[in-house]
């Protein structure tokens, strides 16, 4: 079905079918409420987590704190992976990434709001802001069919996520080799609009995942595919917040 198709590669048409062939008449049937009511859960876990390594930076624990952010983004990694390939061990391992993530959020943001405490005190507090004020407005806008996730639609943004990602590896590949890239990381106004393509592009894939969590519901996709969706919401959420913080801190450079 291609309605499945997605930029988030967590929330694809392969696994929603394939959860089809598990007995959700045993275990009961995937709900956007229950999704929901998941995905606020894992959010609790991110928090909890990012108050405590934000707690450690405030402390001069730095030490702990710098473990745990390296354990966190690491181990986030490797959870994202193994749910990517085990959509029923989400309900199992989803919690666990949100605690990861949160450790390593909550430390580049503890880092960033000192750094730039006399220039932009209210960074942080911005970036948050802005990541659930677009949320919610995606959400809206996908909810009252302002935004209708046609096929010329996903495939624009599913194309520019992909572009993305390869960007991404290629720059990361170059600075292995000695190669700066810094338009990617200074405040030039070339840097900047970079960052706010990427934000954009973030943010518009949370209109496909929210069709993707709806379709599986109307589709009977077993429960445990509520934690799995929840995950993959958490991911494109946690992406934008971190290229919000990205571009944020950008602005903020500037003289």
């Amino acid at each position: 079905m291609a309605i499945f198709k997605s930029g988030n590669p967590t929330l694809t048409e392969k696994m929603f079918n394939k959860s089809l062939h598990t007995d959700a008449a045993a275990q009961g049937v995937m709900s956007v409420r229950g999704t929901i009511n998941k995905f606020g859960f894992l959010m609790l876990m991110v928090i909890g987590a990012a108050s405590y390594t934000w707690y450690l930076f405030d402390q001069l624990n730095e030490g702990l704190m710098m473990t745990l952010m390296i354990v966190g983004i690491v181990g986030a990694l490797i959870t994202g992976i193994v749910i990517a390939f085990k959509p029923n061990w989400a309900q199992y391992l989803a919690p666990a990434y949100g605690i990861l993530q949160g450790f390593f959020i909550g430390g580049i943001s503890a880092i960033l709001n000192a750094a730039f405490a006399d220039k932009y005190p209210g960074l942080i507090m911005q970036a948050v802001g802005l990541t659930f004020g677009v949320a919610i407005s995606m959400f809206l806008l996908y909810n009252f069919r302002i935004i209708n996730p046609t096929q010329r639609f996903k495939s624009i943004v599913i194309s520019a996520t992909m572009g993305i990602a390869v960007f991404y590896l290629i720059t990361l590949v170059l600075n292995l080799f000695g190669v700066n890239m810094s338009f990617m990381y200074d405040s030039s106004w070339l840097s900047i609009g970079i960052s706010l393509f990427i934000v954009i592009i973030a943010s518009l894939n949370l209109i496909l995942d929210f069709e993707r969590i709806e379709m599986g519901a109307e589709m009977g996709a077993p429960k445990f595919m509520e934690w799995y969706g929840a995950f993959g919401l958490m991911v494109t959420i946690i992406w934008l917040y971190i290229e919000i913080l990205k571009l944020l801190s950008k602005l903020g450079s500037r003289d």
